[in-house]
């Protein structure tokens, strides 16, 4: 199968399988529903009534539920106490669903709130700030993943035949629709549309660079969202481990970003592990890695993971704090600290939508290792060398590959200390302790003559898949 490097398919339980024949049953009637009110000018209001009915329903309920607010009513039912009680409940849900629509009004409106200084989401569990340094960190973070990964798309088959249209939900400042319209040009295709869909109005206006570029402000919890099947051929889902845990929500969204992909589209996922673990020296090169993957990485000095590659937690005090404080925060909020660990089941278990799942994960040093040094003196020490011994800081890193590693460092660095509030809580913390932990944690990785760093890694990944045809 071109493009998959290693995946194991999971057993599904009773539950996920009841809960996809339910789905599959609820997307059909919301098909029939949009197709019926498709010459109708409520279309849009009658849908966003349906969405709010569905999530008050989650919210009041617990656990997963199915959408029955589109249901038509059986011709035998009785009246008058039902009558009235159909009445009660009808009052109930347009209050609700008044209330509801209201207040996602209200966030799209005014979607900002300062707090401990930086600028966040209002009402929204997201834990990171959205202010221009956030921003700028996940900009390095995105060139990064374009950088190791090649290109701004992984998926063989986008790159084999041009979308001509291009979802990025949960786009932010958009800079990866930058990037894989950049990307597309260099291909000869130039004109490829892209749409980008937040919650707030991050993203400038692409079109100012020549891109065809439409942006959309919804909710990416509020389902379904407000766009029709099978509108897009690439649907791009970029670090949105810490918008939506991984789940019955998860897996419900999911759903939804396939409903606007075109039969034999192209789903595609990016994600970043929050906590870091360290590879161990010369790790084996994975088997059956695809000959341009191989290139890629020797190039840019990073390795690619496969299920045998040695990995050892942190070794270094500081991430191992980080790491520890990381996971209990995000624990707390029910969200992945490490959701590259667990992309691939998400994608097997779509196989009633989904085909041709490919993977490719690659960890990224955060500074030169030491062992890649002892090789590089062992080389110069050889009785072959003239050059005799040789300094054990000599580098062997060319000057972009450290860069590229510098980079890796700093984002992490950078989202520690975006992190700072929920770190300080559950560390327990005072601003005067944090702030020590905080400088002697500079002074212990930026300086490279220290060699804090003992083979730890920022670790990216990206997962595709072909919407099957039919669906």
């Amino acid at each position: 199968m071109d493009g998959l490097i290693y995946a194991y398919h999971v057993p599904k339980s009773s539950a996920q399988q009841q809960y996809t024949a339910a789905r599959l049953a609820a997307l059909a009637e919301e098909r029939k529903l949009r197709k019926s009110l498709s010459e109708l000018p409520e279309h849009i209001e009658r849908l966003e009534r349906i969405s709010s009915c569905e999530s008050a329903s989650r919210e009041s309920g617990g656990g997963t539920t199915i959408p029955t607010g589109n249901r038509p009513a059986h011709r035998g039912e009785s009246h008058g106490a039902m009558d009235a009680a159909r009445a009660n409940n009808t009052s109930s849900s347009s209050s609700s669903s008044s209330r509801s629509e209201h207040a996602h009004q209200s966030l799209l409106n005014n979607p900002f709130e300062l707090r401990y200084g930086r600028r966040y989401l209002r009402e929204l569990p997201y834990p990171l700030p959205v202010d221009l340094v956030e921003l700028q960190r996940q900009n390095l973070r995105t060139l990064l993943s374009c950088q190791v990964f090649g290109r701004a798309i992984c998926a063989p088959g986008a790159t084999k035949k041009v979308p001509r249209k291009v979802l990025e939900i949960g786009c932010g400042s958009a800079y990866w629709s930058s990037m894989c319209h950049e990307y597309f040009s260099s291909l000869g295709h130039p004109n490829v549309s892209f749409t980008g869909l937040d919650v707030a109005p991050l993203a400038p206006d692409l079109k100012k660079q020549g891109i065809d570029w439409t942006f959309v402000q919804h909710d990416v919890r509020r389902l379904p969202l407000p766009f029709d099947d099978e509108a897009f051929d690439l649907v791009m889902l970029k670090d949105l481990s810490l918008a939506l845990p991984l789940g019955v929500p998860f897996q419900e969204f999911l759903d939804e970003a396939i409903r606007t992909l075109r039969a034999e589209g192209t789903l595609e996922i990016w994600e970043s592990d929050h906590v870091l673990r360290s590879l161990l020296p010369h790790p084996p090169p994975p088997p059956s890695r695809e000959p341009q993957d191989r290139e890629t990485a020797n190039r840019t000095a990073t390795f690619l993971i496969a299920p045998g590659t040695p990995f050892v937690p942190a070794q270094n005090k500081y991430l191992q704090h980080a790491n520890t404080w990381i996971s209990e925060a995000l624990n707390r909020r029910s969200l992945p600290p490490l959701p590259c660990a667990g992309m691939a089941q998400v994608l097997y278990q779509e196989t009633e939508f989904l085909k041709g799942v490919g993977i490719r994960r690659v960890a990224i040093p955060l500074g030169e290792l030491r062992w890649e040094r002892e090789s590089v003196k062992s080389a110069h020490d050889s009785p072959m060398s003239n050059k005799g011994k040789a300094r054990l800081s000599d580098n062997p890193l060319t000057a972009d590959q450290a860069a590229l590693r510098q980079t890796a460092l700093i984002t992490v660095l950078q989202m520690i200390e975006s992190l700072e509030p929920l770190l300080k809580e559950v560390s327990g913390k005072n601003t005067e302790e944090w702030s020590h932990w905080w400088a002697s944690l500079m002074v212990d990785l930026m300086d490279p003559t220290r060699g804090a760093l003992t083979g730890e890694c920022l670790e990216v990944g990206a997962w595709w898949a072909t919407k099957l045809s039919g669906q």
